[in-house]
């Protein structure tokens, strides 16, 4: 199994990297800065680097070469502004799967990216996230999470997308809960190993085809 990932050298996305070499799978990473990759020399024993650009159509085609399965793990950095991330390049990856004919990708979202993802929460909560979380302080990171949806959602591919709540960086429980309709009740936090942790269980499960799935602990 071959897995191209985007956005390898993120928090969620080094997981992910290191998640795929451990399993056995031989991996394609593009990265801007592969000297800070600290997965550098095991994923080119078996796979490959390249260095550039998400919004470049030719850096993402040579990445995705002879992959299986295309993981993203892109997203903005900063909450405050506008980075237009997803915007730019989700729509060059699809359009680069079209070309290539390879059908599965899991995508890390957002639990904010659908309106009716609140609709499991109190009402007091709702109020809050709705009315001052995702209109003021997460307002772009939620633009470009629903674009990412919408551009999956369109594209005739075998996508997944996975939407936690707010992302930690503890270990893996392994133990969590999902829901195809909403955020779980009282949903607020995962840890970034259990999103990899699942996202990597997607590569062999369709029961999330075509779909979003909220997680959380």
């Amino acid at each position: 199994m071959h897995i191209a990932i985007f956005g390898a050298n993120g928090a969620t996305g080094r997981l992910l990297t290191q998640n795929c070499l451990a399993a056995g799978y031989s991996v394609s990473a593009l990265l801007r800065a592969p000297e800070s990759f600290p997965f550098r020399d095991r994923v080119t024993a078996t796979g490959q680097i390249v260095q550039g650009s998400a919004f470049d159509a030719a850096a993402v085609a040579r990445t995705m070469e002879g992959a299986d399965v295309v993981f993203s793990a892109l997203g903005a950095k900063s909450p405050l502004r506008n980075e237009n991330v997803l915007p730019r390049a989700v729509p060059v990856i699809v359009h680069a799967m079209q070309q290539t004919g390879i059908r599965r990708m899991i995508a890390l979202g957002s639990a904010g990216a659908l309106p009716d993802s609140l609709a499991k929460q109190p009402a007091w909560r709702r109020w809050i996230v709705k009315n001052i979380v995702y209109t003021y302080l997460l307002k772009w990171p939620v633009y470009e999470q629903t674009f990412q949806y919408l551009a999956l959602v369109s594209s005739g591919l075998d996508w997944t997308m996975v939407m936690p709540p707010m992302l930690t960086n503890g270990p893996a429980r392994g133990h969590y809960r999902i829901d195809g309709e909403a955020l779980p009740r009282n949903g607020s936090r995962i840890s970034r190993a259990d999103v990899a942790g699942f996202m990597m269980q997607q590569i062999t499960s369709d029961a999330w085809l075509r779909k979003g799935v909220y997680i959380s602990d």
